[in-house]
């Protein structure tokens, strides 16, 4: 695709997340937000009259129509929605996590390569700008702590807290430790729903790493923070407000320093990056690979903690 095309861009699935893709599709530049799709047709229409775009009546209809498309659906229905659109010829944002299961994952990167489609997975902290300050700051990481708390929302609760939430500090972790996983060790408990609404692990890593993420869907408030260790210095990250502070071991003293970061809307770089993605026909930066590798270290927690709900009841 020529660099100074338009891309021709849909959202499956218009509910709290995807009314916003279409919203940024909308508004980037060199993008026309061609359609949507969303079962529930009351609520496609008033996202239509929104933005002033399509509603199409299938999926298939959607995918013949565009170029790119962000699955922005219940993860239970990601693999079913890719599959469908890969074969429709489609470029793919599938917001996090990529699917349920080792083997959804696996048929859909299989056929992203058949199709010679990207699959760009919507891991959005990546695009924070407090993530780019990590990835220039961070190189020996020994230990980090992550915190994610939520007030309960019922959307999202097809899953655990695990594969809604703590997945976000998961592909962080691996993304700044970039080492193999020695051990893996979990709690959590049900509180609100069927599922896992708190979970901790405890994730040590071959190169000497350890992270410690702290996940909750029934705070009272909202929390997304990192501390990042390592040699003469300390890091502490709010991902939230985009800010954060460094701390420094300097001529035998500690020196503190804010730091500068330049803010930005996440969602709102993600999908530039996406569709710069496309037209250069360049790997993304969250690619299904890295999507598959956090769904398994999730997987592997969520795993943990059923078996432990299982023994207590």
């Amino acid at each position: 695709m020529d660099d100074t095309s338009s891309v021709s861009c849909g959202v499956a699935g218009v509910g709290y997340l995807g009314q916003h893709h279409a919203r940024l599709y909308q508004a980037l530049p060199n993008c026309k937000l061609a359609g949507i799709y969303d079962p529930d047709s009351v609520r496609a229409q008033a996202i239509s009259h929104r933005y002033g775009c399509q509603v199409f009546d299938s999926l298939t209809e959607l995918g013949q129509a565009c170029d790119a498309v962000s699955i922005v659906s219940p993860t239970d229905h990601h693999c079913d929605l890719a599959l469908k659109l890969l074969d429709e010829g489609c470029h793919l944002l599938i917001e996090k996590p990529l699917c349920v299961s080792l083997d959804e994952a696996e048929l859909i990167l299989a056929k992203s390569k058949a199709t010679s489609r990207i699959v760009q997975v919507g891991h959005i902290e990546h695009f924070n700008p407090v993530m780019s300050f990590l990835e220039n700051a961070v190189d020996q990481p020994r230990y980090i702590v992550a915190d994610r708390l939520a007030p309960f929302n019922p959307r999202g609760t097809e899953v655990g807290a695990v594969l809604d939430l703590m997945i976000h500090d998961i592909g962080i972790i691996l993304q700044l430790v970039r080492s193999t996983i020695k051990s893996i060790d979990s709690v959590g408990v049900c509180v609100l729903s069927k599922s896992e609404d708190i979970a901790n692990t405890r994730i040590c890593f071959a190169n000497g790493c350890v992270a410690n993420i702290n996940t909750s869907r029934v705070s009272e408030k909202k929390v997304r923070e990192i501390r990042v260790f390592q040699s003469g210095a300390y890091l502490s990250l709010d991902f939230m407000n985009q800010a954060g502070h460094l701390i420094q071991h300097k001529q035998e003293q500690l020196e503190r320093e804010e730091i500068p970061i330049e803010k930005g809307e996440p969602l709102m770089l993600e999908l530039a990056s996406f569709l710069e993605c496309v037209t250069r026909s360049q790997s993304p930066k969250v690619d299904a690979h890295l999507g598959k590798s956090a769904l398994e270290v999730a997987l592997t927690i969520t795993q943990q903690i059923n078996s432990q709900i299982a023994e207590s009841i």
